[in-house]
């Protein structure tokens, strides 16, 4: 019994101090590289896994949720912010990132110009700055014009920022058949 309790002493002790070396130093150490006020990143030059300088990422983000409250970011985007901030602080130049946004489902309001999604939603559209904070970073964004249609949704009420594409279906297989990484937001 007392060895057990030892080894599961030891197995905490691992996980605790695995934690410590992880969290963040101190609580204003939040970066903000490329896209400035979201997707805040915290600087690790010493964490196990760095991403190479030299190599060029694709990534294909898939955003499918909205935020709970109509006047909040939609956090998915949030993450593509942190994806885009985490590389350019471990110094990836954005000309190597070469990122996908497909906004589908119920986060297609997301996309809406500021007059539309007050109309549909009784406030200001909060994701505006960041989806071109986003595009201004490079990342295409896209929203499923299959989604759009189903929602009564027309192209002209899509932010300039956001572009209207054929399917998520189809993009996800035409990224994917790309070489795009898939991450489900």
């Amino acid at each position: 019994m007392n060895a057990s309790i030892r080894c599961l002493a030891a197995s905490a002790l691992l996980c605790l101090s695995s934690l410590a070396l992880a969290a963040p130093s101190g609580h204003g150490d939040w970066v903000y590289p490329v896209v400035k006020g979201y997707g805040g990143v915290h600087p690790l030059p010493n964490a196990a896994v760095q991403p190479d300088k030299d190599t060029a990422y694709k990534a294909f983000f898939y955003v499918t949720w909205g935020s709970d409250k109509p006047s909040d970011v939609n956090p998915g985007l949030v993450h593509v912010a942190r994806a885009v901030n985490v590389m350019a602080e471990a110094d990836v130049p954005l000309s190597h990132l070469h990122y996908v946004a497909l906004i589908h489902e119920k986060a297609i309001v997301t996309t809406l110009k500021n007059d539309y999604y007050h109309l549909r939603k009784g406030t200001d559209n909060p994701n505006l700055k960041l989806l071109h904070e986003l595009h201004q970073a490079g990342v295409k964004l896209l929203v499923c014009g299959q989604a759009l249609a189903g929602a009564k949704i027309k192209h002209a009420w899509i932010d300039p920022d956001v572009e209207v594409s054929l399917s998520a279906l189809s993009d996800q297989i035409i990224y994917g058949d790309k070489g795009y990484a898939f991450v489900d937001l």
